[in-house]
C-alpha cells in the first residue's frame, strides 16, 4: 500500500478512535470493575493499533466502527478467559456472569448492544465527576476515558507536563480501586445533587474549546465536538434530561455556531463587532433555539439559562449595532447575583459600556474593582483599554492593553492586543 493510502488509513482511524474510544472504554470499564479502568485503556489502545496494522494491509472495512468494537470484545474476551483466575474481573453487578465460561460470550454480546454502551457512557460521566474527585481530575479523566484524548494532548491542552497527567489519573485510578467505584447512572436524588459538578466538567471542557487559553489554536473544535457529544449523552437519557442540560446544550450551539466568523484567514481574532454574520450556522442557532423551549421547565432558572439567553440575543440579532444590550444587561445583572464571577462582572460591565457609554462603564468599574479581584484578569485591562480609547486617553489605553497583554497565555489574544497597541501610534 501506497504511503498515501497509509495517511488516509492513518487519518481515518484516528478520527473514528477519537470518537468510539470512550464508548468503548466505558463498557470494559463496566464489564472489567471500575477498579481495572487502566486495563479498558490498554485494550482499547491495542484495538487502535491494530486497525492500523490490519487496515493498511487489507483496507478500510465496509463498515469500521463495527470493526473497531467486535475487536474490543474479543480482545477483552480473550484477556478474561486468560487471566480470571489472576485478577479480579467486574462488580458486583457483572462478576458472577463473567465467572463461567459457559455465559461469557453471552454476557459480551449483551453487554456490547448500542443502548447499554450509551448508559455505559453515562455511568463513567457519574464516575469521572464522584464529589470526591477534584475539579482538575475529573476534566483530565474524562477527556482521557470519554473523549480518547491522549496523556499528551490532555498537557498540551491545558499547559501541563505529560507527568502532571499521569500524576492526575493515577491518583483517580487508585480512587476507583480503593473507594471500589461502581458505575451506575445515579437514582432520581442522587442526579439531582450531581448534576451540577458534570455540567460543570462539561462546560469547562467546551469553553477550553471555543476559546484556548493554552493552545496556539484558539478555537479547538475537537473539544468543542467532545463536550457537546457527552452533553448530548445527558438530554437523550431519560433519567438526565432536567432542565440545566437543556439549557447548557442551548448555550454551547448558540456559541458554536459562531465559530465559523470569530478568526480571519490568517488566525487572527475579529472581534464581534465586526464578524460576518453571513457565516454563523443556521442550523446551530435554531437547534440552540430548540433546545432553550426544552428547557423551559420546572421552577430553577440556571445559569446555564442566563448565558444561554445572553448568546441568543447575540446569535439574533440583525447587526451589531441592533443587538439588545437592555436585555443582555439585565441577564447579566441576575446572572452576577445568583452565580457571582469576576469575569460576569466584566462582561456586565461591557454591556453597559454599550448601552450607556464609557464614563458610565468607567464608574462601574472603580465601584467593583477592588471588591472584585479584577486585576488578575487579562479581560479587566483590556476592558479599560476599550473605555480609554473611547474617552481618548491614547497613553492610558497603551498602558492597559499592555498590562493584558502579560496576562493571557493565548497567542491568538496577544496578538490581538499588540495589534491594538500597534493602531494607537500609526
Amino acid at each position: 500500500m501506497s504511503s498515501s493510502s497509509d495517511q488516509i488509513v492513518e487519518s481515518t482511524v484516528n478520527h473514528l478512535f477519537r470518537h468510539q474510544a470512550g464508548k468503548m472504554v466505558s463498557v470494559l470499564t463496566r464489564i472489567f470493575g471500575s477498579h481495572n479502568i487502566e486495563l479498558a485503556e490498554d485494550v482499547v489502545q491495542d484495538v487502535l493499533i491494530s486497525a492500523l496494522e490490519h487496515w493498511k494491509l487489507k483496507g478500510i472495512p465496509a463498515k469500521p466502527e463495527a470493526w473497531l468494537f467486535i475487536a474490543a470484545k474479543n480482545k477483552a474476551l480473550n484477556l478474561i478467559k486468560k487471566q480470571k483466575s489472576s485478577i479480579s474481573f467486574g462488580d458486583s453487578e457483572t462478576h458472577f456472569l463473567l465467572a463461567s465460561g459457559y455465559t461469557v460470550e453471552t454476557t459480551f454480546n449483551q453487554l456490547f448492544e448500542e443502548h447499554l454502551i450509551k448508559d455505559d457512557q453515562l455511568r463513567m460521566m457519574f464516575a469521572c465527576c464522584h464529589p470526591d474527585i477534584s475539579e482538575e481530575n475529573q476534566i483530565t479523566l474524562i477527556l482521557k476515558t470519554l473523549c480518547g484524548f491522549s496523556t499528551s494532548e490532555i498537557a498540551k491542552a491545558f499547559l501541563t507536563s505529560e507527568d502532571t497527567v499521569s500524576k492526575r489519573l493515577y491518583r483517580t485510578r487508585e480512587f476507583f480501586r480503593q473507594n471500589k467505584i461502581r458505575l451506575v447512572i445515579p437514582s432520581k436524588d442522587e442526579i439531582n445533587n450531581r448534576i451540577n459538578s458534570v455540567l460543570n466538567s462539561i462546560y469547562l471542557i467546551f469553553n477550553e474549546g471555543y476559546n484556548s487559553t493554552h493552545s496556539e489554536n484558539l478555537i479547538r473544535n475537537d473539544i468543542i465536538e467532545e463536550a457537546v457529544t457527552l452533553c448530548r449523552l445527558l438530554a437523550e437519557n431519560e433519567y438526565t434530561q432536567l432542565p440545566e442540560v437543556y439549557a447548557l446544550l442551548a448555550l454551547m450551539c448558540f456559541h458554536s455556531s459562531r465559530s465559523g466568523s470569530r478568526l480571519s484567514s490568517e488566525g487572527e481574532i475579529i472581534l464581534l463587532p465586526l464578524q460576518d454574520r453571513s457565516k454563523w450556522n443556521k442550523v446551530l442557532i435554531s437547534e440552540g433555539n430548540s433546545y432553550m423551549n426544552k428547557a423551559a421547565f420546572g421552577s430553577t432558572i440556571s445559569s446555564y439559562h442566563l448565558e444561554a439567553a445572553i448568546a441568543f440575543e447575540h446569535c439574533t440579532a440583525q447587526s451589531f449595532e441592533k443587538t439588545n444590550w437592555k436585555n443582555i444587561l439585565g441577564y447579566y445583572e441576575w446572572l452576577q447575583r445568583i452565580s457571582p464571577s469576576p469575569v460576569t462582572e466584566l462582561n456586565r460591565i461591557v454591556a453597559v459600556l454599550q448601552l450607556n457609554g464609557a464614563v458610565a462603564a468607567q464608574t462601574e468599574l472603580e465601584a467593583v474593582q477592588g471588591r472584585q479581584k479584577l486585576e488578575s484578569y487579562y479581560l479587566y485591562y483590556s476592558l479599560l483599554g476599550e473605555i480609554s480609547l473611547k474617552l481618548n486617553q491614547t497613553e492610558e489605553a497603551k498602558r492597559n492593553f499592555e498590562l493584558a497583554l502579560k496576562l493571557t497565555q493565548s497567542k491568538t489574544e496577544q496578538k490581538l492586543l499588540r495589534n491594538h497597541i500597534n493602531a494607537l501610534f500609526k
